[in-house]
């Protein structure tokens, strides 16, 4: 009988008394016992879904489609998930899982562009900063909601004279003495006078739910130059906000795993309400005939603008290049098959936009019909359609606190399962760097993450906070991923290798025959960089700079933005000029080397390495790494 091996014992269960029987832990079951494993793989599935699933398929989606031709531009939609979407959504999650690494360490496999890793972590960091407080933006109107009458629901004391529910007639033509004359609405009625139909004009007007945004929740000041004070009410639901994230971390994967049951799967249920109660309502039918019925436009595919807004929509839904799909994946066994993940959180995350234009367009259309409006008149997207245009609709309703709650809920949910992945992209790559502090301090180290980004979170919360989120959206949620992108597959399908990539992919998943891998060595090695480098250039072409409304930034906001992105990429070019300096042999000798893996790059734990990687050196040794710009890079 062997002998028990105590380390082994201490680790991974309690002992019972003084018997040799122990409790075990869920770290028992791990495959990679110093990194861990999901506990199971309904919890990595949630979680990318959680993650893929954000924002934008509730508030950006079904606008796109509505303004590209209805349902017509589901057509290019799906195109560009075939094309674009699904063969980098599949390369991210089958690099992490096969290196067990996240996205900065993960680029072993080619140190020249180990820079694109740091990009996308430094992308996401920026877009973490503000995200979380899109979620406060939304925890606020969560807390609003109870009340008897939503605060939005009329023109309270805050409102100013342009405040209605109704449009206002300014003037219009009417017959007077036997003239037709242009006259003040005030006039014609006071002479019990008729407009002639066609001819009138409306005040300029706001509903109450878009000054109670501006003058209430956001407090919002003239621009970028005129910071205020801190909204203190937004930066304690900010705080909250970063609370719950730090809480569903506290223990990495092993606690936001659990937590994603709730998070992900239950903004399908408020969905669903959602969608019945809209499709009860007087006006819904003409709502979703706008957003995808007789009113689709099919000759809209013949714009280019389509075809772009379509592979830019899927290209964000997705969360590719921010570097978190290769953090979730790395903490899947070796042999999870990573390519039926990828096509089913792919196909999920598309159905979820199209479910949730129902859910939306259902509720304007009623909007539109009560305030006697086109629906094109209430359509919105973004914070206007979440914080303006449907809270407006839901205050029309019978019980609408209700229905203002759940939405509400909804949209805290959807952006915690997104924020969940982000912050762990960030602790994955301290983990990479230092996997035993990391082991020992997650906690405090995770608290120490979640508190930094409060603080910068705060200039957010400010009566220019939305100038803030806006500016950091614009310039770091845009071009930047879309560099990261094209680089990551073209340095893995030309510099690495497409073919020994599919090779280490096969060690996962099994061998699989050549027209098994037609579709995606088309796509990797020709049709998605491509259309990633035309969507870029279109995107550097098309550029402007931002404005929030009618509010144009100064100059030195713009210039703030491009410091941003410019942070952000380039340390692709630093990485890469460091690799090579650092390297041995002439500049040619040099580049070589930093274009082949590094000695202990391949599957993390030995017994996944066969003969492909017999050689490869220990994962944890760091001296076999080319030399890196200290712990930044590594």
């Amino acid at each position: 009988m062997g002998m028990l091996s105590l380390p082994g014992f201490l680790s991974c269960g309690k002992k019972k008394d003084f018997s040799l029987t122990y409790e075990r832990d869920a770290s028992c079951t791990d495959e990679n016992v110093e990194r861990g494993n999901w506990a199971n793989k309904s919890e990595y599935l949630l979680s990318l879904v959680g993650y893929a699933v954000g924002l934008g398929n509730v508030w950006r989606f079904p606008y796109l489609a509505y303004q590209n031709g209805g349902g017509a531009f589901l057509i290019p939609y799906t195109v560009m998930l075939a094309l674009t979407g699904l063969p980098l959504f599949f390369m991210e999650c089958s690099l992490g899982q096969f290196a067990s690494l996240g996205p900065v360490s993960a680029w072993r496999m080619l140190p020249l562009f180990q820079g694109v890793g740091i990009t996308m972590v430094v992308l996401s960091t920026f877009v973490t900063v503000y995200y979380n407080v899109i979620i406060a933006y939304a925890l606020y109107y969560l807390f609003a909601s109870f009340q008897k009458v939503l605060p939005w629901s009329e023109c309270f004391s805050w409102a100013d004279e342009f405040c209605s529910k109704t449009r206002i007639v300014n003037d219009c033509n009417t017959t007077f003495h036997g003239n037709i004359i242009r006259a003040n609405y005030s006039f014609v009625a006071a002479n019990n006078l008729t407009c002639i139909n066609g001819t009138i004009s409306y005040k300029p007007v706001q509903f109450p739910s878009e000054q109670y945004w501006n003058k209430v929740a956001l407090q919002r000041s003239s621009g970028l130059d005129e910071t205020g004070r801190i909204v203190w009410y937004l930066a304690l639901c900010l705080l909250l906000a970063w609370i719950i994230v730090a809480a569903a971390l506290y223990k990495g994967i092993k606690s936001s795993g659990k937590v994603v049951y709730f998070t992900a799967l239950f903004p399908y249920v408020i969905l669903l309400v959602l969608l019945v109660r809209g499709a009860t309502l007087e006006g819904a039918l003409d709502g979703i005939e706008y957003y995808i019925g007789k009113e689709s436009n099919i000759t809209k595919l013949m714009e280019a603008e389509v075809w772009k807004d379509a592979a830019t929509q899927i290209f964000y839904s997705l969360s590719v290049a921010w570097g978190g799909l290769v953090a979730l994946s790395s903490y899947n066994k070796f042999h999870n098959n990573c390519y039926a993940d990828a096509i089913l959180v792919c196909v999920t995350n598309c159905a979820t936009s199209v479910f949730a234009g129902f859910a939306i367009f259902s509720i304007l259309g009623h909007m539109a019909f009560v305030s006697q409006r086109p629906v094109s008149e209430v359509v919105e997207s973004g914070f206007e359609l979440a914080f303006v245009a449907y809270p407006e609709a839901l205050s029309q309703l019978p019980v609408s606190p209700l229905w203002s709650f759940l939405f509400f809920f909804m949209l805290v949910l959807l952006g915690l399962d997104s924020q969940f992945a982000i912050v762990e992209t960030l602790t994955t790559t301290i983990q990479d760097i230092n996997p035993n502090v990391m082991k020992k301090l997650r906690l405090p180290i995770t608290l120490g993450v979640c508190a930094i980004l409060f603080l910068l979170g705060l200039i957010c919360v400010t009566q220019a906070g939305i100038y803030w989120v806006n500016l950091i959206d614009h310039f770091c949620a845009g071009w930047g991923l879309l560099i990261s992108g094209a680089l990551e597959i073209i340095g893995i399908v030309y510099i690495y290798g497409g073919k020994r990539f599919i090779e280490d992919i096969e060690m996962m998943i099994g061998k699989k025959s050549n027209s098994f891998w037609l579709w995606w060595k088309i796509c990797w090695f020709f049709i998605t960089p491509v259309l990633l480098i035309a969507v870029l250039v279109w995107s550097l072409t098309t550029f402007s700079n931002p404005t929030y409304g009618s509010v144009v930034y100064p100059a030195w906001g713009n210039i703030l933005g491009w410091c941003m992105i410019i942070c952000s990429v380039i340390w692709i070019p630093i990485v890469a000029i460091v690799k090579i300096l650092k390297a041995e042999g002439n500049f040619l000798e040099r580049l070589v080397s930093c274009c082949r893996p590094t000695a202990n790059w391949g599957p993390y734990l030995e017994r996944h390495r066969g003969e492909r990687y017999s050689h490869m050196a220990d994962p944890k040794n760091k001296e076999h790494e080319i030399p890196t710009v200290s712990a930044i890079v590594y």
